[in-house]
């Protein structure tokens, strides 16, 4: 298990679905822009920082070639990596094609499936939320396409100009990312991930759960055992969490000021 101890004056952050690239360009650099300066805002106290998926709306690494943009994004991360701020990566399923490019270019560990973390003595479970729980069918559906070796082997031979073309396309089309349905609170018996993280309690004590995938903020005391909580999104909420070694606590980033959420 990863455990991390937070020095005096320092935090972790915790963001999700910045889904760069879409919808279009001119759209998501004013995102990334934003993104960037958060960044840069949080640096001089963040400790560690995770991302908990679909940072960018597709990436798929070839041997020799990554996708084209995301510039700003990736020098920032470099930067901040370098500087000794510890950054984890967890994939989601519009970016689980990764390959080693973080690990080898930016010293950032890559996770593929939620994982647990001992900070400042409290378990937290963490993960981008794709697939767990009792519903997200669709999603678990398509992991197994996306995931399979032989559907990667043959995408890989499609020439990237080609092949990432055509899944920007269909991943633009995606309904988390143009629609309004999976946007709404459910309410917490009908919450997948909710569930899924009560049923993570019956085994074993955890204090906090945070994920992303829903593009939700939410914040959700689980039968005063442990506290859950949804990252929300960089495309309509630029919601982060932030833990500073007793709290974890809901926060947004708009109009360049740090300020809590809602």
């Amino acid at each position: 298990m990863n455990q991390i101890d937070i020095p005096a004056g320092k935090k972790v952050y915790f963001a999700s679905d910045n889904h760069l690239g879409a919808p279009n360009r001119a759209l998501s650099m004013e995102r990334e822009k934003k993104f960037v300066s958060w960044l840069d805002t949080i640096k001089h106290d963040a400790e560690v920082i995770f991302l908990l998926g679909d940072l960018f709306d597709f990436w798929f690494e070839y041997k020799t070639v990554v996708p084209k943009g995301f510039t700003r994004t990736l020098g920032k991360l470099a930067e901040l990596s370098d500087s000794g701020i510890k950054v984890y990566y967890f994939v989601g399923n519009h970016d689980l094609w990764m390959k080693g490019y973080f690990e080898e270019e930016l010293q950032i560990e890559v996770f593929h499936g939620p994982r647990d973390f001992l900070i400042q003595n409290k378990l937290f479970l963490i993960g981008h939320g794709d697939g767990l729980g009792p519903g997200d069918k669709g999603f678990k559906r398509m992991k197994k396409v996306f995931t399979n070796p032989i559907a990667q082997w043959v995408f890989k031979w499609i020439h990237p100009d080609w092949g990432v073309r055509v899944a920007q396309y269909f991943s633009v089309k995606n309904k988390l990312i143009s629609g309004k349905e999976d946007m709404k609170f459910l309410g917490e018996d009908k919450e997948w991930l909710v569930q899924y993280a009560k049923r993570k309690l019956e085994d074993r004590k955890y204090d906090y759960f945070v994920f992303g995938h829903r593009h939700l903020p939410l914040d959700i005391e689980l039968d005063g055992k442990a506290q859950y909580v949804n990252l929300g999104d960089w495309i309509t909420y630029y919601t982060y969490a932030e833990f500073n070694g007793d709290t974890l606590d809901l926060k947004c980033y708009k109009s360049g000021k740090l300020s809590e959420y809602p």
